[in-house]
């Protein structure tokens, strides 16, 4: 029979529930942090340098980068939530709180699922499929124009 955690020398190798969870902590620690600074009434946080003042930021994406935990699978957790704002700050430049904060959720539902017996693999199809229809469905509702943009700056001048 397996055990759920296993030591070998530097590496802590964890398995099934043990390992989700903990993965799971990392995530939902991560991103309370991070979702402080979600929304116009956000607050900001302050970060230790290694060297000067401390710094002050409301970014979502710089308060992620900035975590890190002792425990090595809250760290994974941490990463993933640092991986998730990474590419949400390149591929929008904005939404990197609430795109932490929809990963935690996602996250915390899968692992819930998984504990019922529900198939990852299944699980996975079903999230692609979901991304599928969002994306159609976005993309059916923008509003139609000329390919230079007929928004103002604060998006509510549409002609």
């Amino acid at each position: 029979m397996f055990r759920s955690a296993v030591r070998f020398g530097a590496k802590d190798i964890r398995f099934g529930t043990e390992a989700r969870q903990s993965m799971l902590k990392g995530v939902q620690r991560a991103v309370d942090a991070v979702a402080t600074t979600l929304g116009p009434k956000g607050r900001n946080v302050i970060i230790e340098q290694s060297y000067g003042a401390p710094k002050i930021t409301k970014d979502g994406v710089t308060v992620a980068k900035s975590i890190e935990f002792k425990d090595p699978f809250e760290n994974m957790g941490a990463q993933l939530v640092r991986q998730v704002c990474n590419k949400t700050n390149d591929l929008a430049g904005d939404g990197t709180t609430t795109s932490a904060v929809l990963v935690a959720s996602i996250f915390s539902e899968g692992i819930k699922c998984i504990a019922t017996g529900t198939n990852p693999i299944d699980m996975k199809r079903g999230m692609d499929r979901a991304v599928d229809v969002i994306l159609k469905s976005i993309e059916y509702s923008k509003p139609q124009g000329d390919e230079h943009g007929e928004c103002g700056a604060g998006g509510d001048h549409i002609c």
